[in-house]
């Protein structure tokens, strides 16, 4: 006979049953928004972790990194990914419509790019009619038709772009108190391995691997731009903020990196030089010096120092990077490699531990010590903590307040 007790315990685990299966269906319903706000939540932590040695509340110090650092650089790339899909299209004349599953909301973000462009390129082209009242007002009308076309597209992606900011920032802000309850309430050591090196592995592939790869994108579809600008009449640099992007999507080939990119083009561009007047080979090698240096070796610097640890194959990361969009759309390019971490640490970490021979000897992928947690700096130095940033809480002295349990 099934006692009271486990009856009652039954009924419980069905309803947690229920409810993970509730929160799955929310996550899976907005899957592109939650990766976007993990991916978010590990690129901008390094920047937090550094802010809150100088800036107090914790709050504030996530505010700034997600709003002032992370998000104008974010959403810079975006335009520019806007702007590299129209000359994608224009390039060769392409139909995407066909794509617009894969692509979206690429597609609806580029239109209204364009349509934009189009109505800047209208009021430059007669500045000295600029003023006047009809032309005003037609401009005007201009403006107000192509934001209303794609008011939905506008909508949406804000909708979408401010759940996942919040995402990050509570993350940022709440991370710590997360980690707690989780480690007080699951005391398994597989499971904490586990989780350990899910983050630090998840934290090379966003912040040292992606986050990279769309810094490089945007500087360099700056840069090949500007160069474009300079560029002699007969070796001009084509498309070159899809140049940009596709150097930033070169990043992430293992060993030759962009150079997949920029070096044939530097080539093209000599090639043209030599075939119309030698004495402009100067702008190929302009173009290569400037692109490996400002391109290619200085944001290799940048976040070089914040990359710990290679425990990924890159060819497996490759893989990912590759299949993730093809397989889910635009936001396969976080999903995939969160999969590859989530998997990969799983058969590194659970399933020796499960069923290997030694399994009390097995989990030793991450120790304390290697596991870059990145602490609030305020608490990183043990037992001598800053009373104004207890874990968990936002106000000074709040744990000294907490009644004696004896």
């Amino acid at each position: 006979m099934v006692g009271s007790g486990d009856h009652s315990r039954t009924v419980w685990m069905g309803l947690a049953v229920v409810l993970a299966g509730a929160l799955l269906f929310v996550l899976y319903s907005f899957v592109g928004t939650f990766v976007l706000g993990v991916f978010l939540y590990y690129a901008t932590r390094p920047i937090y972790v550094r802010l809150r040695r100088r800036i107090r509340p914790p709050t504030l110090a996530a505010a700034v990194a997600l709003f002032v650092l992370v998000l104008p650089v974010f959403l810079l790339f975006w335009y520019t990914a806007a702007l590299g899909l129209g000359e994608f299209r224009s390039l060769a004349e392409l139909d995407l419509s066909g794509y617009e599953g894969l692509l979206g909301p690429y597609t609806d973000f580029a239109g209204l790019i364009e349509e934009l462009q189009t109505v800047l390129q209208t009021l430059v082209s007669d500045p000295d009619q600029l003023l006047a009242e009809s032309r005003l007002r037609d401009t005007l009308t201009d403006v107000v038709a192509a934001m209303t076309e794609y008011l939905g597209v506008i909508l949406t992606g804000l909708l979408h772009l401010f759940v996942a900011v919040a995402l990050a920032f509570y993350l940022l802000r709440d991370g710590d108190r997360l980690v707690g309850w989780i480690r007080a309430n699951f005391t398994d050591e597989t499971l904490v391995t586990y989780g350990r090196a899910v983050d630090a592995d998840l934290k090379t592939v966003f912040f040292g691997n992606i986050l990279n790869a769309l810094l490089i994108g945007t500087v360099g579809a700056i840069v090949f731009s500007l160069l474009g600008a300079i560029a002699p009449p007969d070796v001009p640099v084509p498309v070159p903020i899809l140049l940009g992007l596709l150097a930033g999507a070169g990043s992430l080939v293992p060993v030759v990196g962009m150079k997949i990119v920029y070096v044939p083009v530097a080539l093209y561009l000599a090639g043209l030089a030599v075939i119309s007047d030698p004495r402009l080979l100067w702008f190929p090698l302009v173009f290569f010096a400037v692109t490996f240096v400002v391109v290619d070796t200085i944001p290799d610097l940048v976040i070089r120092p914040y990359v710990s640890g290679r425990n990924l194959h890159v060819g497996a990361v490759m893989f990912a990077y590759i299949f993730g969009p093809l397989l889910f759309g635009w936001y396969g390019l976080f999903l995939g490699p969160l999969l590859l971490v989530v998997i990969t640490d799983f058969a590194r970490v659970v399933i020796p531990d499960l069923f290997g021979p030694n399994a009390e000897t097995v989990s030793t992928s991450l120790t304390d010590d290697q596991f870059d947690r990145e602490k609030d700096p305020a608490t990183a130095e043990g037992d001598a903590r800053d009373p104004d940033s207890v874990p968990g809480t936002d106000e000074p002295g709040q744990a000294d307040e907490e009644p004696d349990s004896a």
